[in-house]
């Protein structure tokens, strides 16, 4: 899965360095914890709870993620790989209950992105070796090979589901959750902690950062460090129940005679992305903010505005390829930059941003 399996020290464009520790103060006492799973570090904060309370609910969001993590695997066995195998063999799959939503969400988008954002291109991803656990030295894959995949088009709208049964139309669909499924993971998480009556907690999970609550009534100031560089380029407020989401192309990659090949794959031409580096966009929702990441770095410079618009976001900043900072109004406002020469570029405001208070 090309997102869920990050590192925690790989770095993307808005990478977002939590300085958080337990305070001690009885009137906003804090709690950290991290833990490992979809191949990324998981940091979660609850404040204003004992240490108890906090710890336990911690607990359970690791039991919760590792099962997700056994589930959605793309290429260990998984019940995804299940499914894949049953639509490579053009049999109907039962799809597990938690997991409806993630590919009823994964159709919507699909249609909203302009097809840009596309989980049913697995086969391609495994084509560029990015199924891959090991650090091998990889190659590109022949024009022959890709082109024979493009012509099968592989999309989300070749499924179809019937209460838990998925059927496909097109045998060459492999589903692959890198690009969302880490987001849909973090709002179960937020689900739980609603459920076990949290009501102030953060989880930052390579990178990508939810927040529920505020932290002693104040938002949650997140440091924004430069890509690939020492230091802090930028902060941003993160409000209650708002997510901050950041897609790069060079979070997995490769270099082979001179010339590097990342993880984000063009749905349209069966190619690593190009034309921006990362973007990083704010939404209520993380599964929609995770997958809109995504979106707008295959869309580009050219493309992401208009994108942006079809899926409903709100706020959005793209580094492209030539180091310039495309932001829409109402994210220039929510960043606070503190990298002076950065250029930046700002855009015509998206259609919600005129009704916008923040």
């Amino acid at each position: 899965m090309k997102k869920l399996n990050r590192l925690f020290y790989t770095l993307l464009f808005l990478f977002y360095f939590i300085s958080i520790q337990g305070c001690k103060s009885p009137k906003d006492p804090s709690y950290n914890q991290s833990f490992m799973t979809f191949g990324t570090m998981v940091n979660v904060t609850i404040t204003n709870e004992s240490y108890k309370t906090a710890s336990e609910a911690i607990d359970l969001l690791e039991q919760d993620f590792s099962k997700l993590h056994q589930q959605w695997h793309a290429w260990h066995t998984s019940t995804l790989t299940e499914i894949n195998q049953k639509i490579a063999h053009s049999e109907p799959a039962e799809i597990p209950t938690k997991m409806l939503p993630l590919i009823k969400k994964g159709i919507e988008l699909n249609q909203l992105s302009n097809q840009l954002f596309n989980p049913a291109i697995g086969k391609l991803i495994d084509l560029w070796g990015f199924h891959d656990d090991t650090q091998r030295v990889k190659q590109p894959p022949t024009p022959g090979a890709i082109s024979y995949l493009l012509k099968q088009a592989p999309s989300m709208s070749d499924l179809h589901l019937t209460g838990h049964i998925l059927t496909s139309d097109n045998p060459n669909v492999q589903l692959d959750f890198g690009a969302y499924g880490k987001g849909y993971g973090i709002q179960l998480a937020l689900e739980r902690l609603h459920k076990l009556g949290i009501d102030n907690a953060l989880i930052e999970a390579g990178g990508d950062v939810s927040a529920v609550g505020s932290r002693g009534g104040r938002p949650w100031r997140i440091a924004v460090r430069n890509p690939n560089k020492a230091g802090v380029f930028a902060t941003a407020d993160l409000y209650h129940n708002e997510s901050i989401f950041t897609s790069g192309n060079y979070e997995r990659k490769f270099v082979y005679k001179g010339t590097t090949y990342h993880h984000v794959i063009d749905p349209r031409t069966g190619y690593p992305s190009i034309g921006a580096t990362s973007v990083t966009v704010i939404h209520p929702d993380p599964t929609i903010a995770d997958a809109a990441a995504t979106a707008l770095l295959i869309a580009g410079p050219n493309e992401w505005h208009k994108i942006a618009k079809k899926m409903g976001i709100k706020y959005v900043a793209l580094l492209d390829d030539e180091g310039t900072l495309h932001l829409n109004p109402a994210m220039k406002k929510r960043l606070t930059i503190i990298k002076r020469k950065m250029k930046v570029k700002i855009s015509e405001p998206l259609f919600f941003e005129k009704k916008m208070i923040r």
